[in-house]
């Protein structure tokens, strides 16, 4: 006879219990501050023209890349540099970030933002090459190659810290109890705090400046003291943060343009 054995069915599961947890935790809090605060909260921040904050968040980030006529051409992609690349594919990557939030009050339920932060990203590209002729074909330049009807996959990494400036614009519903809904968004302006010069030993070099659009909503949770606000955001750069000159030479003409796309989850304490 066979024993149940609890844990080992628990483990096999401990997917689907996280995430279960945690949705219950997320929509038990503004029941827990009500409960243990009361329904009026003595944070008056509301009522100031200007209020501060910081914030701690998490970001899942990739590239949007575009390829170029030439490279979807098949016709010349026998005589071209990029004739040994079947695919470049940029992965998703965790970050964080972190800063800090200046609230100006305009009306009670509209707010301009200001919240600058540095935030931490890790690009990741996964390049496919292959080889459909009777001869090897020579990899980044290098003495490798690969030998006729092989596939090889590569991943290429850069790492960026970058200091971001959001101006935001937040409209916030009216409050319920301890809690209100609010949307939000904006644009960024981002640098990178490395040189160009370090960024050009990258596999695929990109420009260190970059203008974001911001959109997203969360809710605003009132305690005794303070506001939590978790919040979900998703950035889109505007500019082709794509430099073809220092990139590998078989990946130059196959890429178009490059921009860079977030979505981030902030943790704010006001």
């Amino acid at each position: 006879m066979q024993i149940t054995h609890i844990w080992n069915k628990l483990n096999l599961r401990r997917g689907k219990i996280t995430l279960a947890t945690l949705i219950v935790c997320f929509f038990a809090i503004p029941s827990f501050g009500q409960g243990m605060f009361g329904l009026t909260s003595m944070s008056e921040s509301d009522n100031r023209t200007l209020s501060y904050g910081f914030f701690l968040a998490g970001h899942n980030s990739t590239l949007q890349l575009k390829y170029t006529d030439a490279f979807l051409d098949q016709s010349l992609n026998a005589t071209s540099p990029f004739s040994s690349v079947r695919s470049i594919q940029s992965k998703f990557s965790p970050g964080f970030s972190l800063g800090f939030i200046g609230i100006l009050r305009l009306h009670d339920q509209v707010s301009m933002l200001f919240s600058p932060r540095v935030a931490f990203y890790e690009y990741k590209t996964e390049v496919t090459y292959f080889n459909s002729t009777e001869q090897a074909l020579p990899v980044n330049n290098s003495n490798q190659t690969l030998p006729a009807s092989s596939v090889l996959v590569k991943d290429y990494s850069s790492e960026a810290t970058m200091i971001e400036l959001p101006l935001l614009f937040k409209y916030r519903s009216q409050r319920f109890n301890n809690t209100r809904m609010y949307w939000i968004g904006g644009a960024s302006y981002q640098f990178r705090t490395k040189a160009q010069d370090e960024a050009n030993i990258d596999a695929i070099v990109m420009t260190g400046r970059d203008v974001s659009l911001e959109a997203g909503m969360g809710i605003e949770i009132y305690f005794k003291y303070f506001k939590f606000a978790p919040e979900i955001r998703f950035s889109h750069g505007m500019m082709n943060a794509y430099q073809a000159e220092n990139t590998l030479p078989e990946l130059q003409g196959a890429i178009e343009s490059i921009r860079r796309k977030s979505i981030t989850l902030f943790l704010n304490f006001q």
